[in-house]
């Protein structure tokens, strides 16, 4: 998914560009550090504690030219009202956050507003189009019938949460000003892995196969997740 939003990021910016991120929803700061790396000012928001601790004390292993483009800030990602002015930003990034908010159109809305003219939305979601397939893919078939009437699911942290439709969200896009540009499938061969499988020893061809498949129909819209690109008109 990195290689996509750079991708965008890229297409979008002149080449040099500093650019001003928001990264709502941090988490562990490895987005966030690694664009401030590659020399853009990023600013994080993220309400677990823990999260925060843990993301500042990677950013205090950083050289001080890196520590300089970074900022923290615990919070609640729907109050970027209350923290920046409208425009703020040239790209903001909602990634893994939208699943635990029941209600996400005000946050969107809301991240919208940061963005500049031309400025860049990244998500990252879950897709409740393909919700059956991790537990069809197992054997679970109960389970996988139940998911196709659905957009609840309970994650490998065994949380109750909830997916986003590609539909839904092109259409809720378009009403905050920010429409769908482009979008991609992730984790479309990979999501039934487990989270501690060591890579295999062709990582760079798994990677690939993964690259083409979030790029390709019908393959992409059975992905796991969603990476959607809005751009702020």
């Amino acid at each position: 998914m990195a290689r996509q939003l750079d991708e965008q990021i890229v297409g979008r910016f002149p080449v040099g560009q500093r650019l001003r991120v928001l990264d709502v929803g941090m988490g562990q700061g490895t987005q966030a550090l690694r664009l401030a790396r590659a020399g853009h000012q990023v600013t994080g928001v993220e309400q677990d504690a823990t999260m925060v601790a843990v993301a500042r004390e990677a950013l205090a292993a950083e050289p001080e030219g890196i520590r300089e483009r970074v900022r923290i800030i615990e919070g609640d990602g729907r109050d970027t009202g209350v923290h920046f002015l409208p425009g703020s930003f040239d790209v903001v990034l909602c990634h893994g956050v939208l699943m635990y908010v029941e209600d996400p159109d005000a946050l969107l809305a809301g991240l919208a507003r940061m963005l500049a003219h031309g400025g860049l939305l990244s998500l990252l979601v879950r897709n409740a189009d393909a919700l059956a397939m991790r537990p069809g893919l197992h054997g679970d078939w109960a389970g996988a019938l139940a998911a196709f009437d659905t957009v609840s699911y309970t994650n490998r942290l065994g949380l109750d949460v909830r997916a986003d439709r590609l539909e839904t969200l092109t259409a809720t896009l378009a009403g905050i000003g920010a429409p769908l540009h482009t979008w991609y499938g992730v984790r479309v061969f990979t999501d039934t892995a487990a989270d501690d499988t060591e890579p295999p020893a062709d990582v760079e061809t798994l990677l690939a196969a993964e690259e083409r498949a979030g790029r390709t129909d019908p393959y992409r819209r059975v992905a796991a997740l969603l990476h959607l690109c809005g751009v702020r008109g």
